[in-house]
């Protein structure tokens, strides 16, 4: 079924759940929120179709422009001769295969941790660790801009659950003082996807070990991007071995689906137990593991890959500086805000009618009153591609927030 926002009129016999769910749309219209799909008529790249327009593509977390590679591609297409389609099951039951192994290693190897444990999705990951680790009578400690599957976890958790203002690490050691737990569990983004800071990831580390506290980080926009062999934050900062679990993606930079953490044994094993995400979900197709087997290859391997998606950073941050916006070259991400809905929604179409897709980012995604353009950088953007969005920034009126 095809889902349109201009499909308003109630069918014939409509129940009480549908009178519900056209009243909800109907705030959401009036308040600039309601969203619609857009389905894409090419592959993923720099360069995308949409409704029969090729447009500069700056909504893509596709970062090192991985997710049409013809590698990746070539080793899924292999696989998927092996293995076919699907797994047909969970990997405790029968969806476990040897690709899924061989991607375990490759990653634990990549993160140069004792183990890692594949998930479906990172917000599979991400609400099956936290209930699996902490429970009634624990309490989690997340930043107020953590994603939604952390936000998602934690509530699912039981745990209680303290969320201390973004990034501030005097306010975070006060919680943990005063809060009274059984367990402590911090949490935090390492790379914030709507803003794309940084977490302040070195006190984090040194609080909590100075209190006792567990530490998990979720990598997903840092993977594959910072780091001087691409695995996140805390390899750039080498402080890998002193974080309990790191969450990565394969969704973003890698090109592909799933994602993984990056643990001791211990702790993978009662995930492997625990998670009901990983427990009760037929498994990634083997396919995937393949592609991102190859993609950590790629990501490891390709150094001039990732300095490319570097000097496109620096240039677009430059620019941005020069237009009189804010922005500082931390990671691919780059958000223009502009407040309110409606100005996203003018802004994001000015950007479509001179060639660029930049999708608006309204609530819930981002807190009330920051709606905007969130630019996202990739290698396979050329200077011409970057210096297009700058001149269209330029041509916008009104729109700094």
């Amino acid at each position: 079924m095809s889902l349109s926002p201009e499909s308003d009129s109630l069918p014939a016999g409509a129940g009480t759940a549908t009178a519900w769910a056209q009243e909800d749309l109907e705030t959401l219209a009036a308040r600039g929120l309601r969203r619609s799909l857009e389905p894409l008529e090419s592959a993923q790249g720099a360069l995308v179709r949409v409704g029969g327009e090729v447009l500069i593509n700056f909504s893509s977390n596709d970062y090192l422009g991985l997710a049409a590679s013809p590698t990746l591609r070539a080793a899924a297409a292999a696989a998927l001769e092996q293995y076919g389609v699907g797994t047909g099951a969970s990997r405790l039951v029968v969806g476990d295969t040897v690709a899924h192994r061989r991607l375990e290693a490759r990653l634990a190897a990549f993160e140069r941790s004792e183990a890692v444990l594949l998930f479906n999705t990172g917000f599979a990951a991400n609400t099956g660790i936290l209930p699996a680790l902490v429970g009634s009578g624990d309490a989690v400690f997340s930043d107020a801009l953590n994603h939604a599957s952390l936000v998602d976890g934690c509530r699912l958790s039981r745990a209680r659950v303290v969320v201390y203002p973004h990034a501030e690490v005097e306010a975070l050691a006060r919680a943990l003082e005063e809060t009274p737990a059984r367990r402590k569990l911090v949490v935090t983004d390492t790379v914030f996807s709507m803003d794309g800071d940084h977490a302040p990831l070195a006190e984090l580390v040194s609080l909590c070990r100075e209190r006792g506290a567990a530490l998990m980080v979720d990598e997903a926009h840092a993977t594959g991007v910072l780091g001087p062999r691409g695995a996140g934050l805390c390899e750039e900062l080498g402080l890998s071995e002193q974080v309990d679990l790191r969450m990565g993606t394969l969704s973003k930079a890698f090109g592909g689906m799933g994602a993984y953490v990056a643990t001791s044994r211990p702790v993978a094993e009662l995930l492997l137990n625990r998670a009901r995400p990983f427990i009760f979900s037929t498994s990634l197709p083997a396919a995937l593991c393949a592609a991102a087997e190859a993609a950590v290859d790629v990501v490891e391997g390709d150094e001039p890959l990732r300095e490319r998606l570097w000097r496109n950073i620096r240039r677009f941050s430059a620019g941005l500086r020069a237009l009189g916006f804010p922005a500082e070259a931390r990671s691919a991400i780059f958000p223009v805000i502009l407040g309110e809905p409606a100005r996203a929604l003018d802004a994001a179409r000015h950007c479509r009618e001179r060639g660029l897709l930049v999708k608006a980012i309204r609530p819930p995604t981002v807190p009330e009153g920051t709606s905007r353009l969130r630019f996202c950088l990739s290698a396979a953007h050329t200077e011409g591609h970057i210096d297009a969005a700058l001149e269209v920034l330029r041509g916008l009126r009104g729109v700094r927030g």
